[in-house]
């Protein structure tokens, strides 16, 4: 954790400053904290592994004890909730340094479905259009003015072009290196998610472990963004997350919600969903778009364009399943917005892990497998653009570079054969 950042953190339950207490349990510089112990007027938090855990229960409190007797790696399994046979494997992956992957720590760390989804997620359908929304409203807002919240943000694959997109507006107003104040800040529930974001797919970023059915721990009109996808259909306290929301965003800032499912459409794993009319009353102050989720899917894969200028009511939604809130009070954001796909990786690149690759007289044959036939079933639309087998001319067995695919690396970047990953994914 920046030490920055303590000058926007607040306590969610009595609302006052957070500081560092003397317990000898702090390690850190005047830069970064990695272990120590935060108190307010009300609470003690532990900070376990660059991450402050702002959550009052059980597991905290006794994480926080293992940090002041000196067991900061007791107090780490804690937290990711890890003992026997998988507290054996952890253990081995750190031991393992920079040679350890996402892909391994994730299977470790959620051996389910919820695993599996995470490692797809750079190119599963849902994902792309929030990115594509993200990106395009960043570029438009200046995201220098403030920092940009990734709530929910899961393992930090959002983050992650979060993180990117701030850093590359600040260095364009002329911030770059202003640790005054975060550039991105990835928030979760989950620790767990956290510590996969702030060591594989989101290093750059801040990580807050809080609950966002509470009041945020940040102050008010902090971030120039907020962002909350696929997370918000499972919030009980919605009325309170999105007055949180709009608190904690500058005033002519940006609140995107992707991916909202509908209480009047059909959902896997539906959530408690509202119904469009209802998201956009609880927006209602910020003034809310609602967009078509299948409509902007449609406009990225078929002309890579992301267009703002397509709102609908919520009686034109009807019944589709999901849609998209976008609220900031700058009408020149809702325009039609070019897509571009990078072409010089920014981390590593890697075969989409859809892909089987096999080696067939000289050639690389990649063919498309899903893991179940229920991830087959509920992304099913990643078949648009994910060809069911492609041959390569080329030994893809080691490092991949452009030059591998001739002609056909731009098209296999835009179909998602070919992912930019952070380093270690795979």
């Amino acid at each position: 954790m920046h030490t920055a950042l303590l000058d926007h953190l607040r306590c969610p339950f009595c609302g006052t400053r957070l500081a560092l207490v003397d317990t000898g349990a702090t390690v850190g510089d005047d830069r970064v904290i990695a272990e120590g112990v935060l108190g307010c007027e009300c609470c003690a938090f532990p900070i376990v592994a660059g991450i402050p855990v702002l959550i009052a229960d059980e597991p905290t409190r006794a994480a926080m004890h293992a940090l002041e007797a000196g067991r900061s790696h007791d107090a780490l399994l804690t937290l990711l909730g890890l003992d026997g046979e998988r507290a054996e494997r952890f253990a081995s992956l750190q031991a393992s340094g920079p040679a350890a992957t996402y892909r391994e720590a994730l299977d470790i760390l959620s051996p389910d479905a919820e695993g599996r989804y995470f490692l797809y997620r750079f190119s599963d359908p849902t994902f792309r259009p929030a990115e594509a929304v993200a990106q395009a409203l960043g570029r438009d807002h200046g995201l220098a003015a403030g920092p940009i919240l990734d709530l929910c943000g899961g393992s930090g694959h959002l983050t992650r072009a979060l993180t990117r997109l701030a850093s590359s507006n600040a260095g364009n107003a002329g911030n770059a290196g202003n640790a005054s104040t975060p550039h991105t800040v990835v928030a979760d529930l989950y620790f767990w998610k956290l510590w996969l974001a702030t060591r594989f797919t989101a290093p750059e970023a801040d990580a807050v472990c809080c609950n966002a059915d509470a009041p945020l721990p940040f102050v008010r009109e902090l971030f120039s963004m907020v962002v909350l996808m696929d997370a918000f259909p499972y919030i009980w306290h919605k009325r309170l997350c999105a007055d949180e929301m709009s608190r904690v965003t500058t005033r002519d800032g940006v609140l995107l919600l992707p991916h909202l499912h509908s209480a009047l459409g059909e959902n896997a794993s539906a959530g408690d969903p509202l119904s469009p009319a209802a998201y956009q009353t609880l927006f209602a102050l910020r003034r809310p778009r609602l967009f078509s989720d299948a409509r902007l899917f449609d406009g990225l894969v078929d002309q890579g364009v992301v267009d703002l200028t397509a709102d609908l009511s919520p009686d034109a939604l009807g019944d589709e399943p999901s849609l998209t809130l976008v609220a900031s009070g700058d009408d020149r954001l809702f325009r039609r917005h070019d897509v571009p796909v990078p072409m010089e990786p920014t981390g590593t690149l890697i075969l989409n892990p859809l892909y089987v690759l096999t080696r067939e007289h000289g050639r690389s044959v990649l063919t498309l497998r899903f893991p179940t036939p229920e991830y087959a079933d509920e992304f099913a639309d990643c078949r648009r653009y994910l060809p069911d087998e492609v041959t390569v001319e080329a030994d893809l067995t080691g490092p991949l570079v452009p030059g591998l695919f001739g002609d056909r690396y731009e098209d296999l970047r835009r179909r998602c054969v070919l992912i930019d990953a952070p380093a270690r994914y795979c």
